[in-house]
């Protein structure tokens, strides 16, 4: 019995532009690409085709259709006319074959000789993985720095603890410093357990915990184990916080 032929799914693309320009018809694309696809043995899954769609953005109907059907291997090979068929965006083509990779889709472009059925062509892939890593890791090291910045500037980070709410994206007090101060030192001038404590004022042990821990109070930010003084206002004194940060390190909870 012959086994049967892999699948493969076909993308073209064309905006009106390119078409009045360059007459990159979607039918002399799908042509060329059903012909080349069937010479090196595949069959033809489905044609995908987005017609007057820019290339700016993968956010096309039929591109996210074909990637939708490629993560569930629908077909194991994807072949496109040329690159900018595909995407103008460096990045999003880097990142988007990288993802074909993993998922063991191959891919081929007609016009620029690119295919990842051979041993050069898997090459290929693995040196556009190493760009995709690359590009996450700078995407990583951008959104940290933000936030590094963010927090020596005062900026608050996360979401806002007990006795603070957030307005326009600044750290605010409630009106319930009070019941935090009260927190503090009941804890400090009492012997109440942590969990009698936490219940008393309907947290859980690790809440009641966390918040007793919490520099945000001093008005201070904490980020990458960096403290930063914020731009918010505290609402506990540095004595109380820091006898209650005694008080918990005799009781071992560091």
């Amino acid at each position: 019995m012959t086994p049967a032929k892999p699948l493969a799914a076909i993308y073209v693309r064309v905006s009106t532009q390119d078409q009045a320009l360059h007459g990159f018809s979607l039918n002399a694309q799908q042509e060329s690409l059903e012909n080349y696809a069937k010479a090196l043995g595949y069959e033809i899954y489905k044609i995908f085709r987005d017609e007057g769609k820019s290339a700016k953005d993968l956010k096309r109907p039929e591109m996210i259709k074909m990637l939708a059907d490629a993560e569930t291997k629908k077909f194991s090979a994807i072949f496109i006319y040329k690159l900018d068929r595909f995407s103008r965006s460096i990045k999003d083509l880097i990142l988007t074959i990288d993802k074909l990779k993993d998922w063991g889709i191959d891919f081929v472009s007609l016009q620029d000789r690119i295919e990842t059925t051979s041993a050069s062509g898997k090459l290929m892939f693995h040196i556009i993985s190493a760009f995709a890593e690359f590009e996450r890791n700078v995407i990583g090291d951008r959104t940290k720095f933000g936030m590094q910045r963010k927090a020596k500037e005062g900026g608050f980070i996360t979401k806002s603890p007990k006795g603070y709410k957030l307005i326009d994206k600044l750290l605010v007090p409630d009106g319930n410093g009070e019941t935090i101060s009260k927190i503090f030192q009941e804890f400090l001038d009492s012997d109440i357990s942590l969990t009698q404590l936490a219940k008393k004022n309907n947290m859980t042990p690790a809440g009641m915990k966390k918040l007793l821990k919490n520099i945000t109070y001093l008005g201070k930010i904490k980020f990458g184990g960096e403290i930063s003084d914020g731009t918010h206002k505290p609402i506990i004194s540095s004595i109380l916080f820091n006898k209650v940060q005694d008080k918990i390190k005799e009781l071992g909870w560091i």
